[in-house]
């Protein structure tokens, strides 16, 4: 097999905005598209239709590698709002990922957005990020809602080094957070909080930013960061403020393109 810096798996999506316009999205390809532009040879592992996602992703073709695993449809989200007033509904979804996978990774990143992800894997992952997003959603029909409820425990991976999780996902993951490993726990313009194997808790301040203009992927584009940072062998609050940087480097601006590399990031670090 290739050896990658970051793997990714989880669906890239198809999101629906409130103008009707299209995007791909989802924690795989976000996270992804940003461990490419820190210099990462990175591969997605989704599931989809493989010739919608192919043109989704047709823009970033020369940043990424992609392995798509078919399926009828590409999991769909109409989105709308920003922040605590988003909203979100499953249009379609392309079902579970239940091959038994193998990888050769320095750092794995199950990135869920609809409860998608599997338990295991095989081969060499030298670093597991988790990010539970997709595993606390729950809809009850297609075209349905997202609300969110705590994991299935037989959904969790085997295991994980670090969690990255929203402010808004804490109150399901208590399980979660009483585990092992690294934890991160975003909250918008609110400091990072921290919570370190050791039991000890940090905050880390946001990068100042102005308004954010768009703020989806923003999660993962911190997660990416943070991963790659603790990899690197940076202290969890170094990486976490790298992390709140990348983030903030995402949110000036609109849509995927605005993902920033090591220099945009230097700049707005705290």
């Amino acid at each position: 097999m290739t050896r990658f810096d970051y793997v990714t798996i989880g669906h890239v999506t198809c999101d629906v905005l409130e103008d009707g316009s299209r995007r791909p999205g989802g924690g795989a390809f976000y996270s992804a598209l940003q461990a490419a532009r820190l210099d990462q040879r990175t591969l997605i592992i989704t599931k989809g239709n493989q010739t919608e996602v192919g043109e989704l992703l047709a823009p970033y073709r020369d940043e990424l590698e992609v392995r798509v695993l078919p399926a009828e449809h590409t999991t769909t989200l109409a989105t709308s709002g920003m922040g605590a007033k988003r909203r979100q509904r499953v249009l379609a979804w392309a079902g579970p990922i239940k091959d038994t996978l193998e990888v050769d990774t320095s750092i794995l990143h199950l990135a869920a957005v609809a409860r998608e992800t599997p338990t295991r894997w095989t081969g060499r992952a030298d670093f597991v990020g988790l990010t539970p997003q997709g595993l606390v959603r729950e809809w009850k029909e297609e075209g349905g809602e997202v609300w969110l409820t705590p994991p299935d425990p037989q959904m969790l991976p085997q295991r994980f080094d670090a969690l990255v999780l929203s402010h808004r996902e804490r109150d399901c993951c208590e399980e979660l957070l009483a585990g092992p490993g690294t934890i991160a726990v975003t909250a918008g313009s609110e400091p990072t909080e921290l919570r370190l194997a050791d039991g000890a808790v940090e905050q880390v301040p946001v990068s100042a930013t102005g308004e954010p203009r768009d703020d989806l992927g923003a999660g993962d584009v911190f997660a990416a960061a943070f991963f790659i940072a603790l990899r690197d062998g940076h202290t969890p609050a170094e990486a976490a403020a790298y992390g709140n940087a990348a983030a903030a480097v995402r949110i000036a601006g609109v849509g995927a393109q605005a993902i920033g590399g090591r220099q945009a990031i230097a700049r707005t670090l705290c």
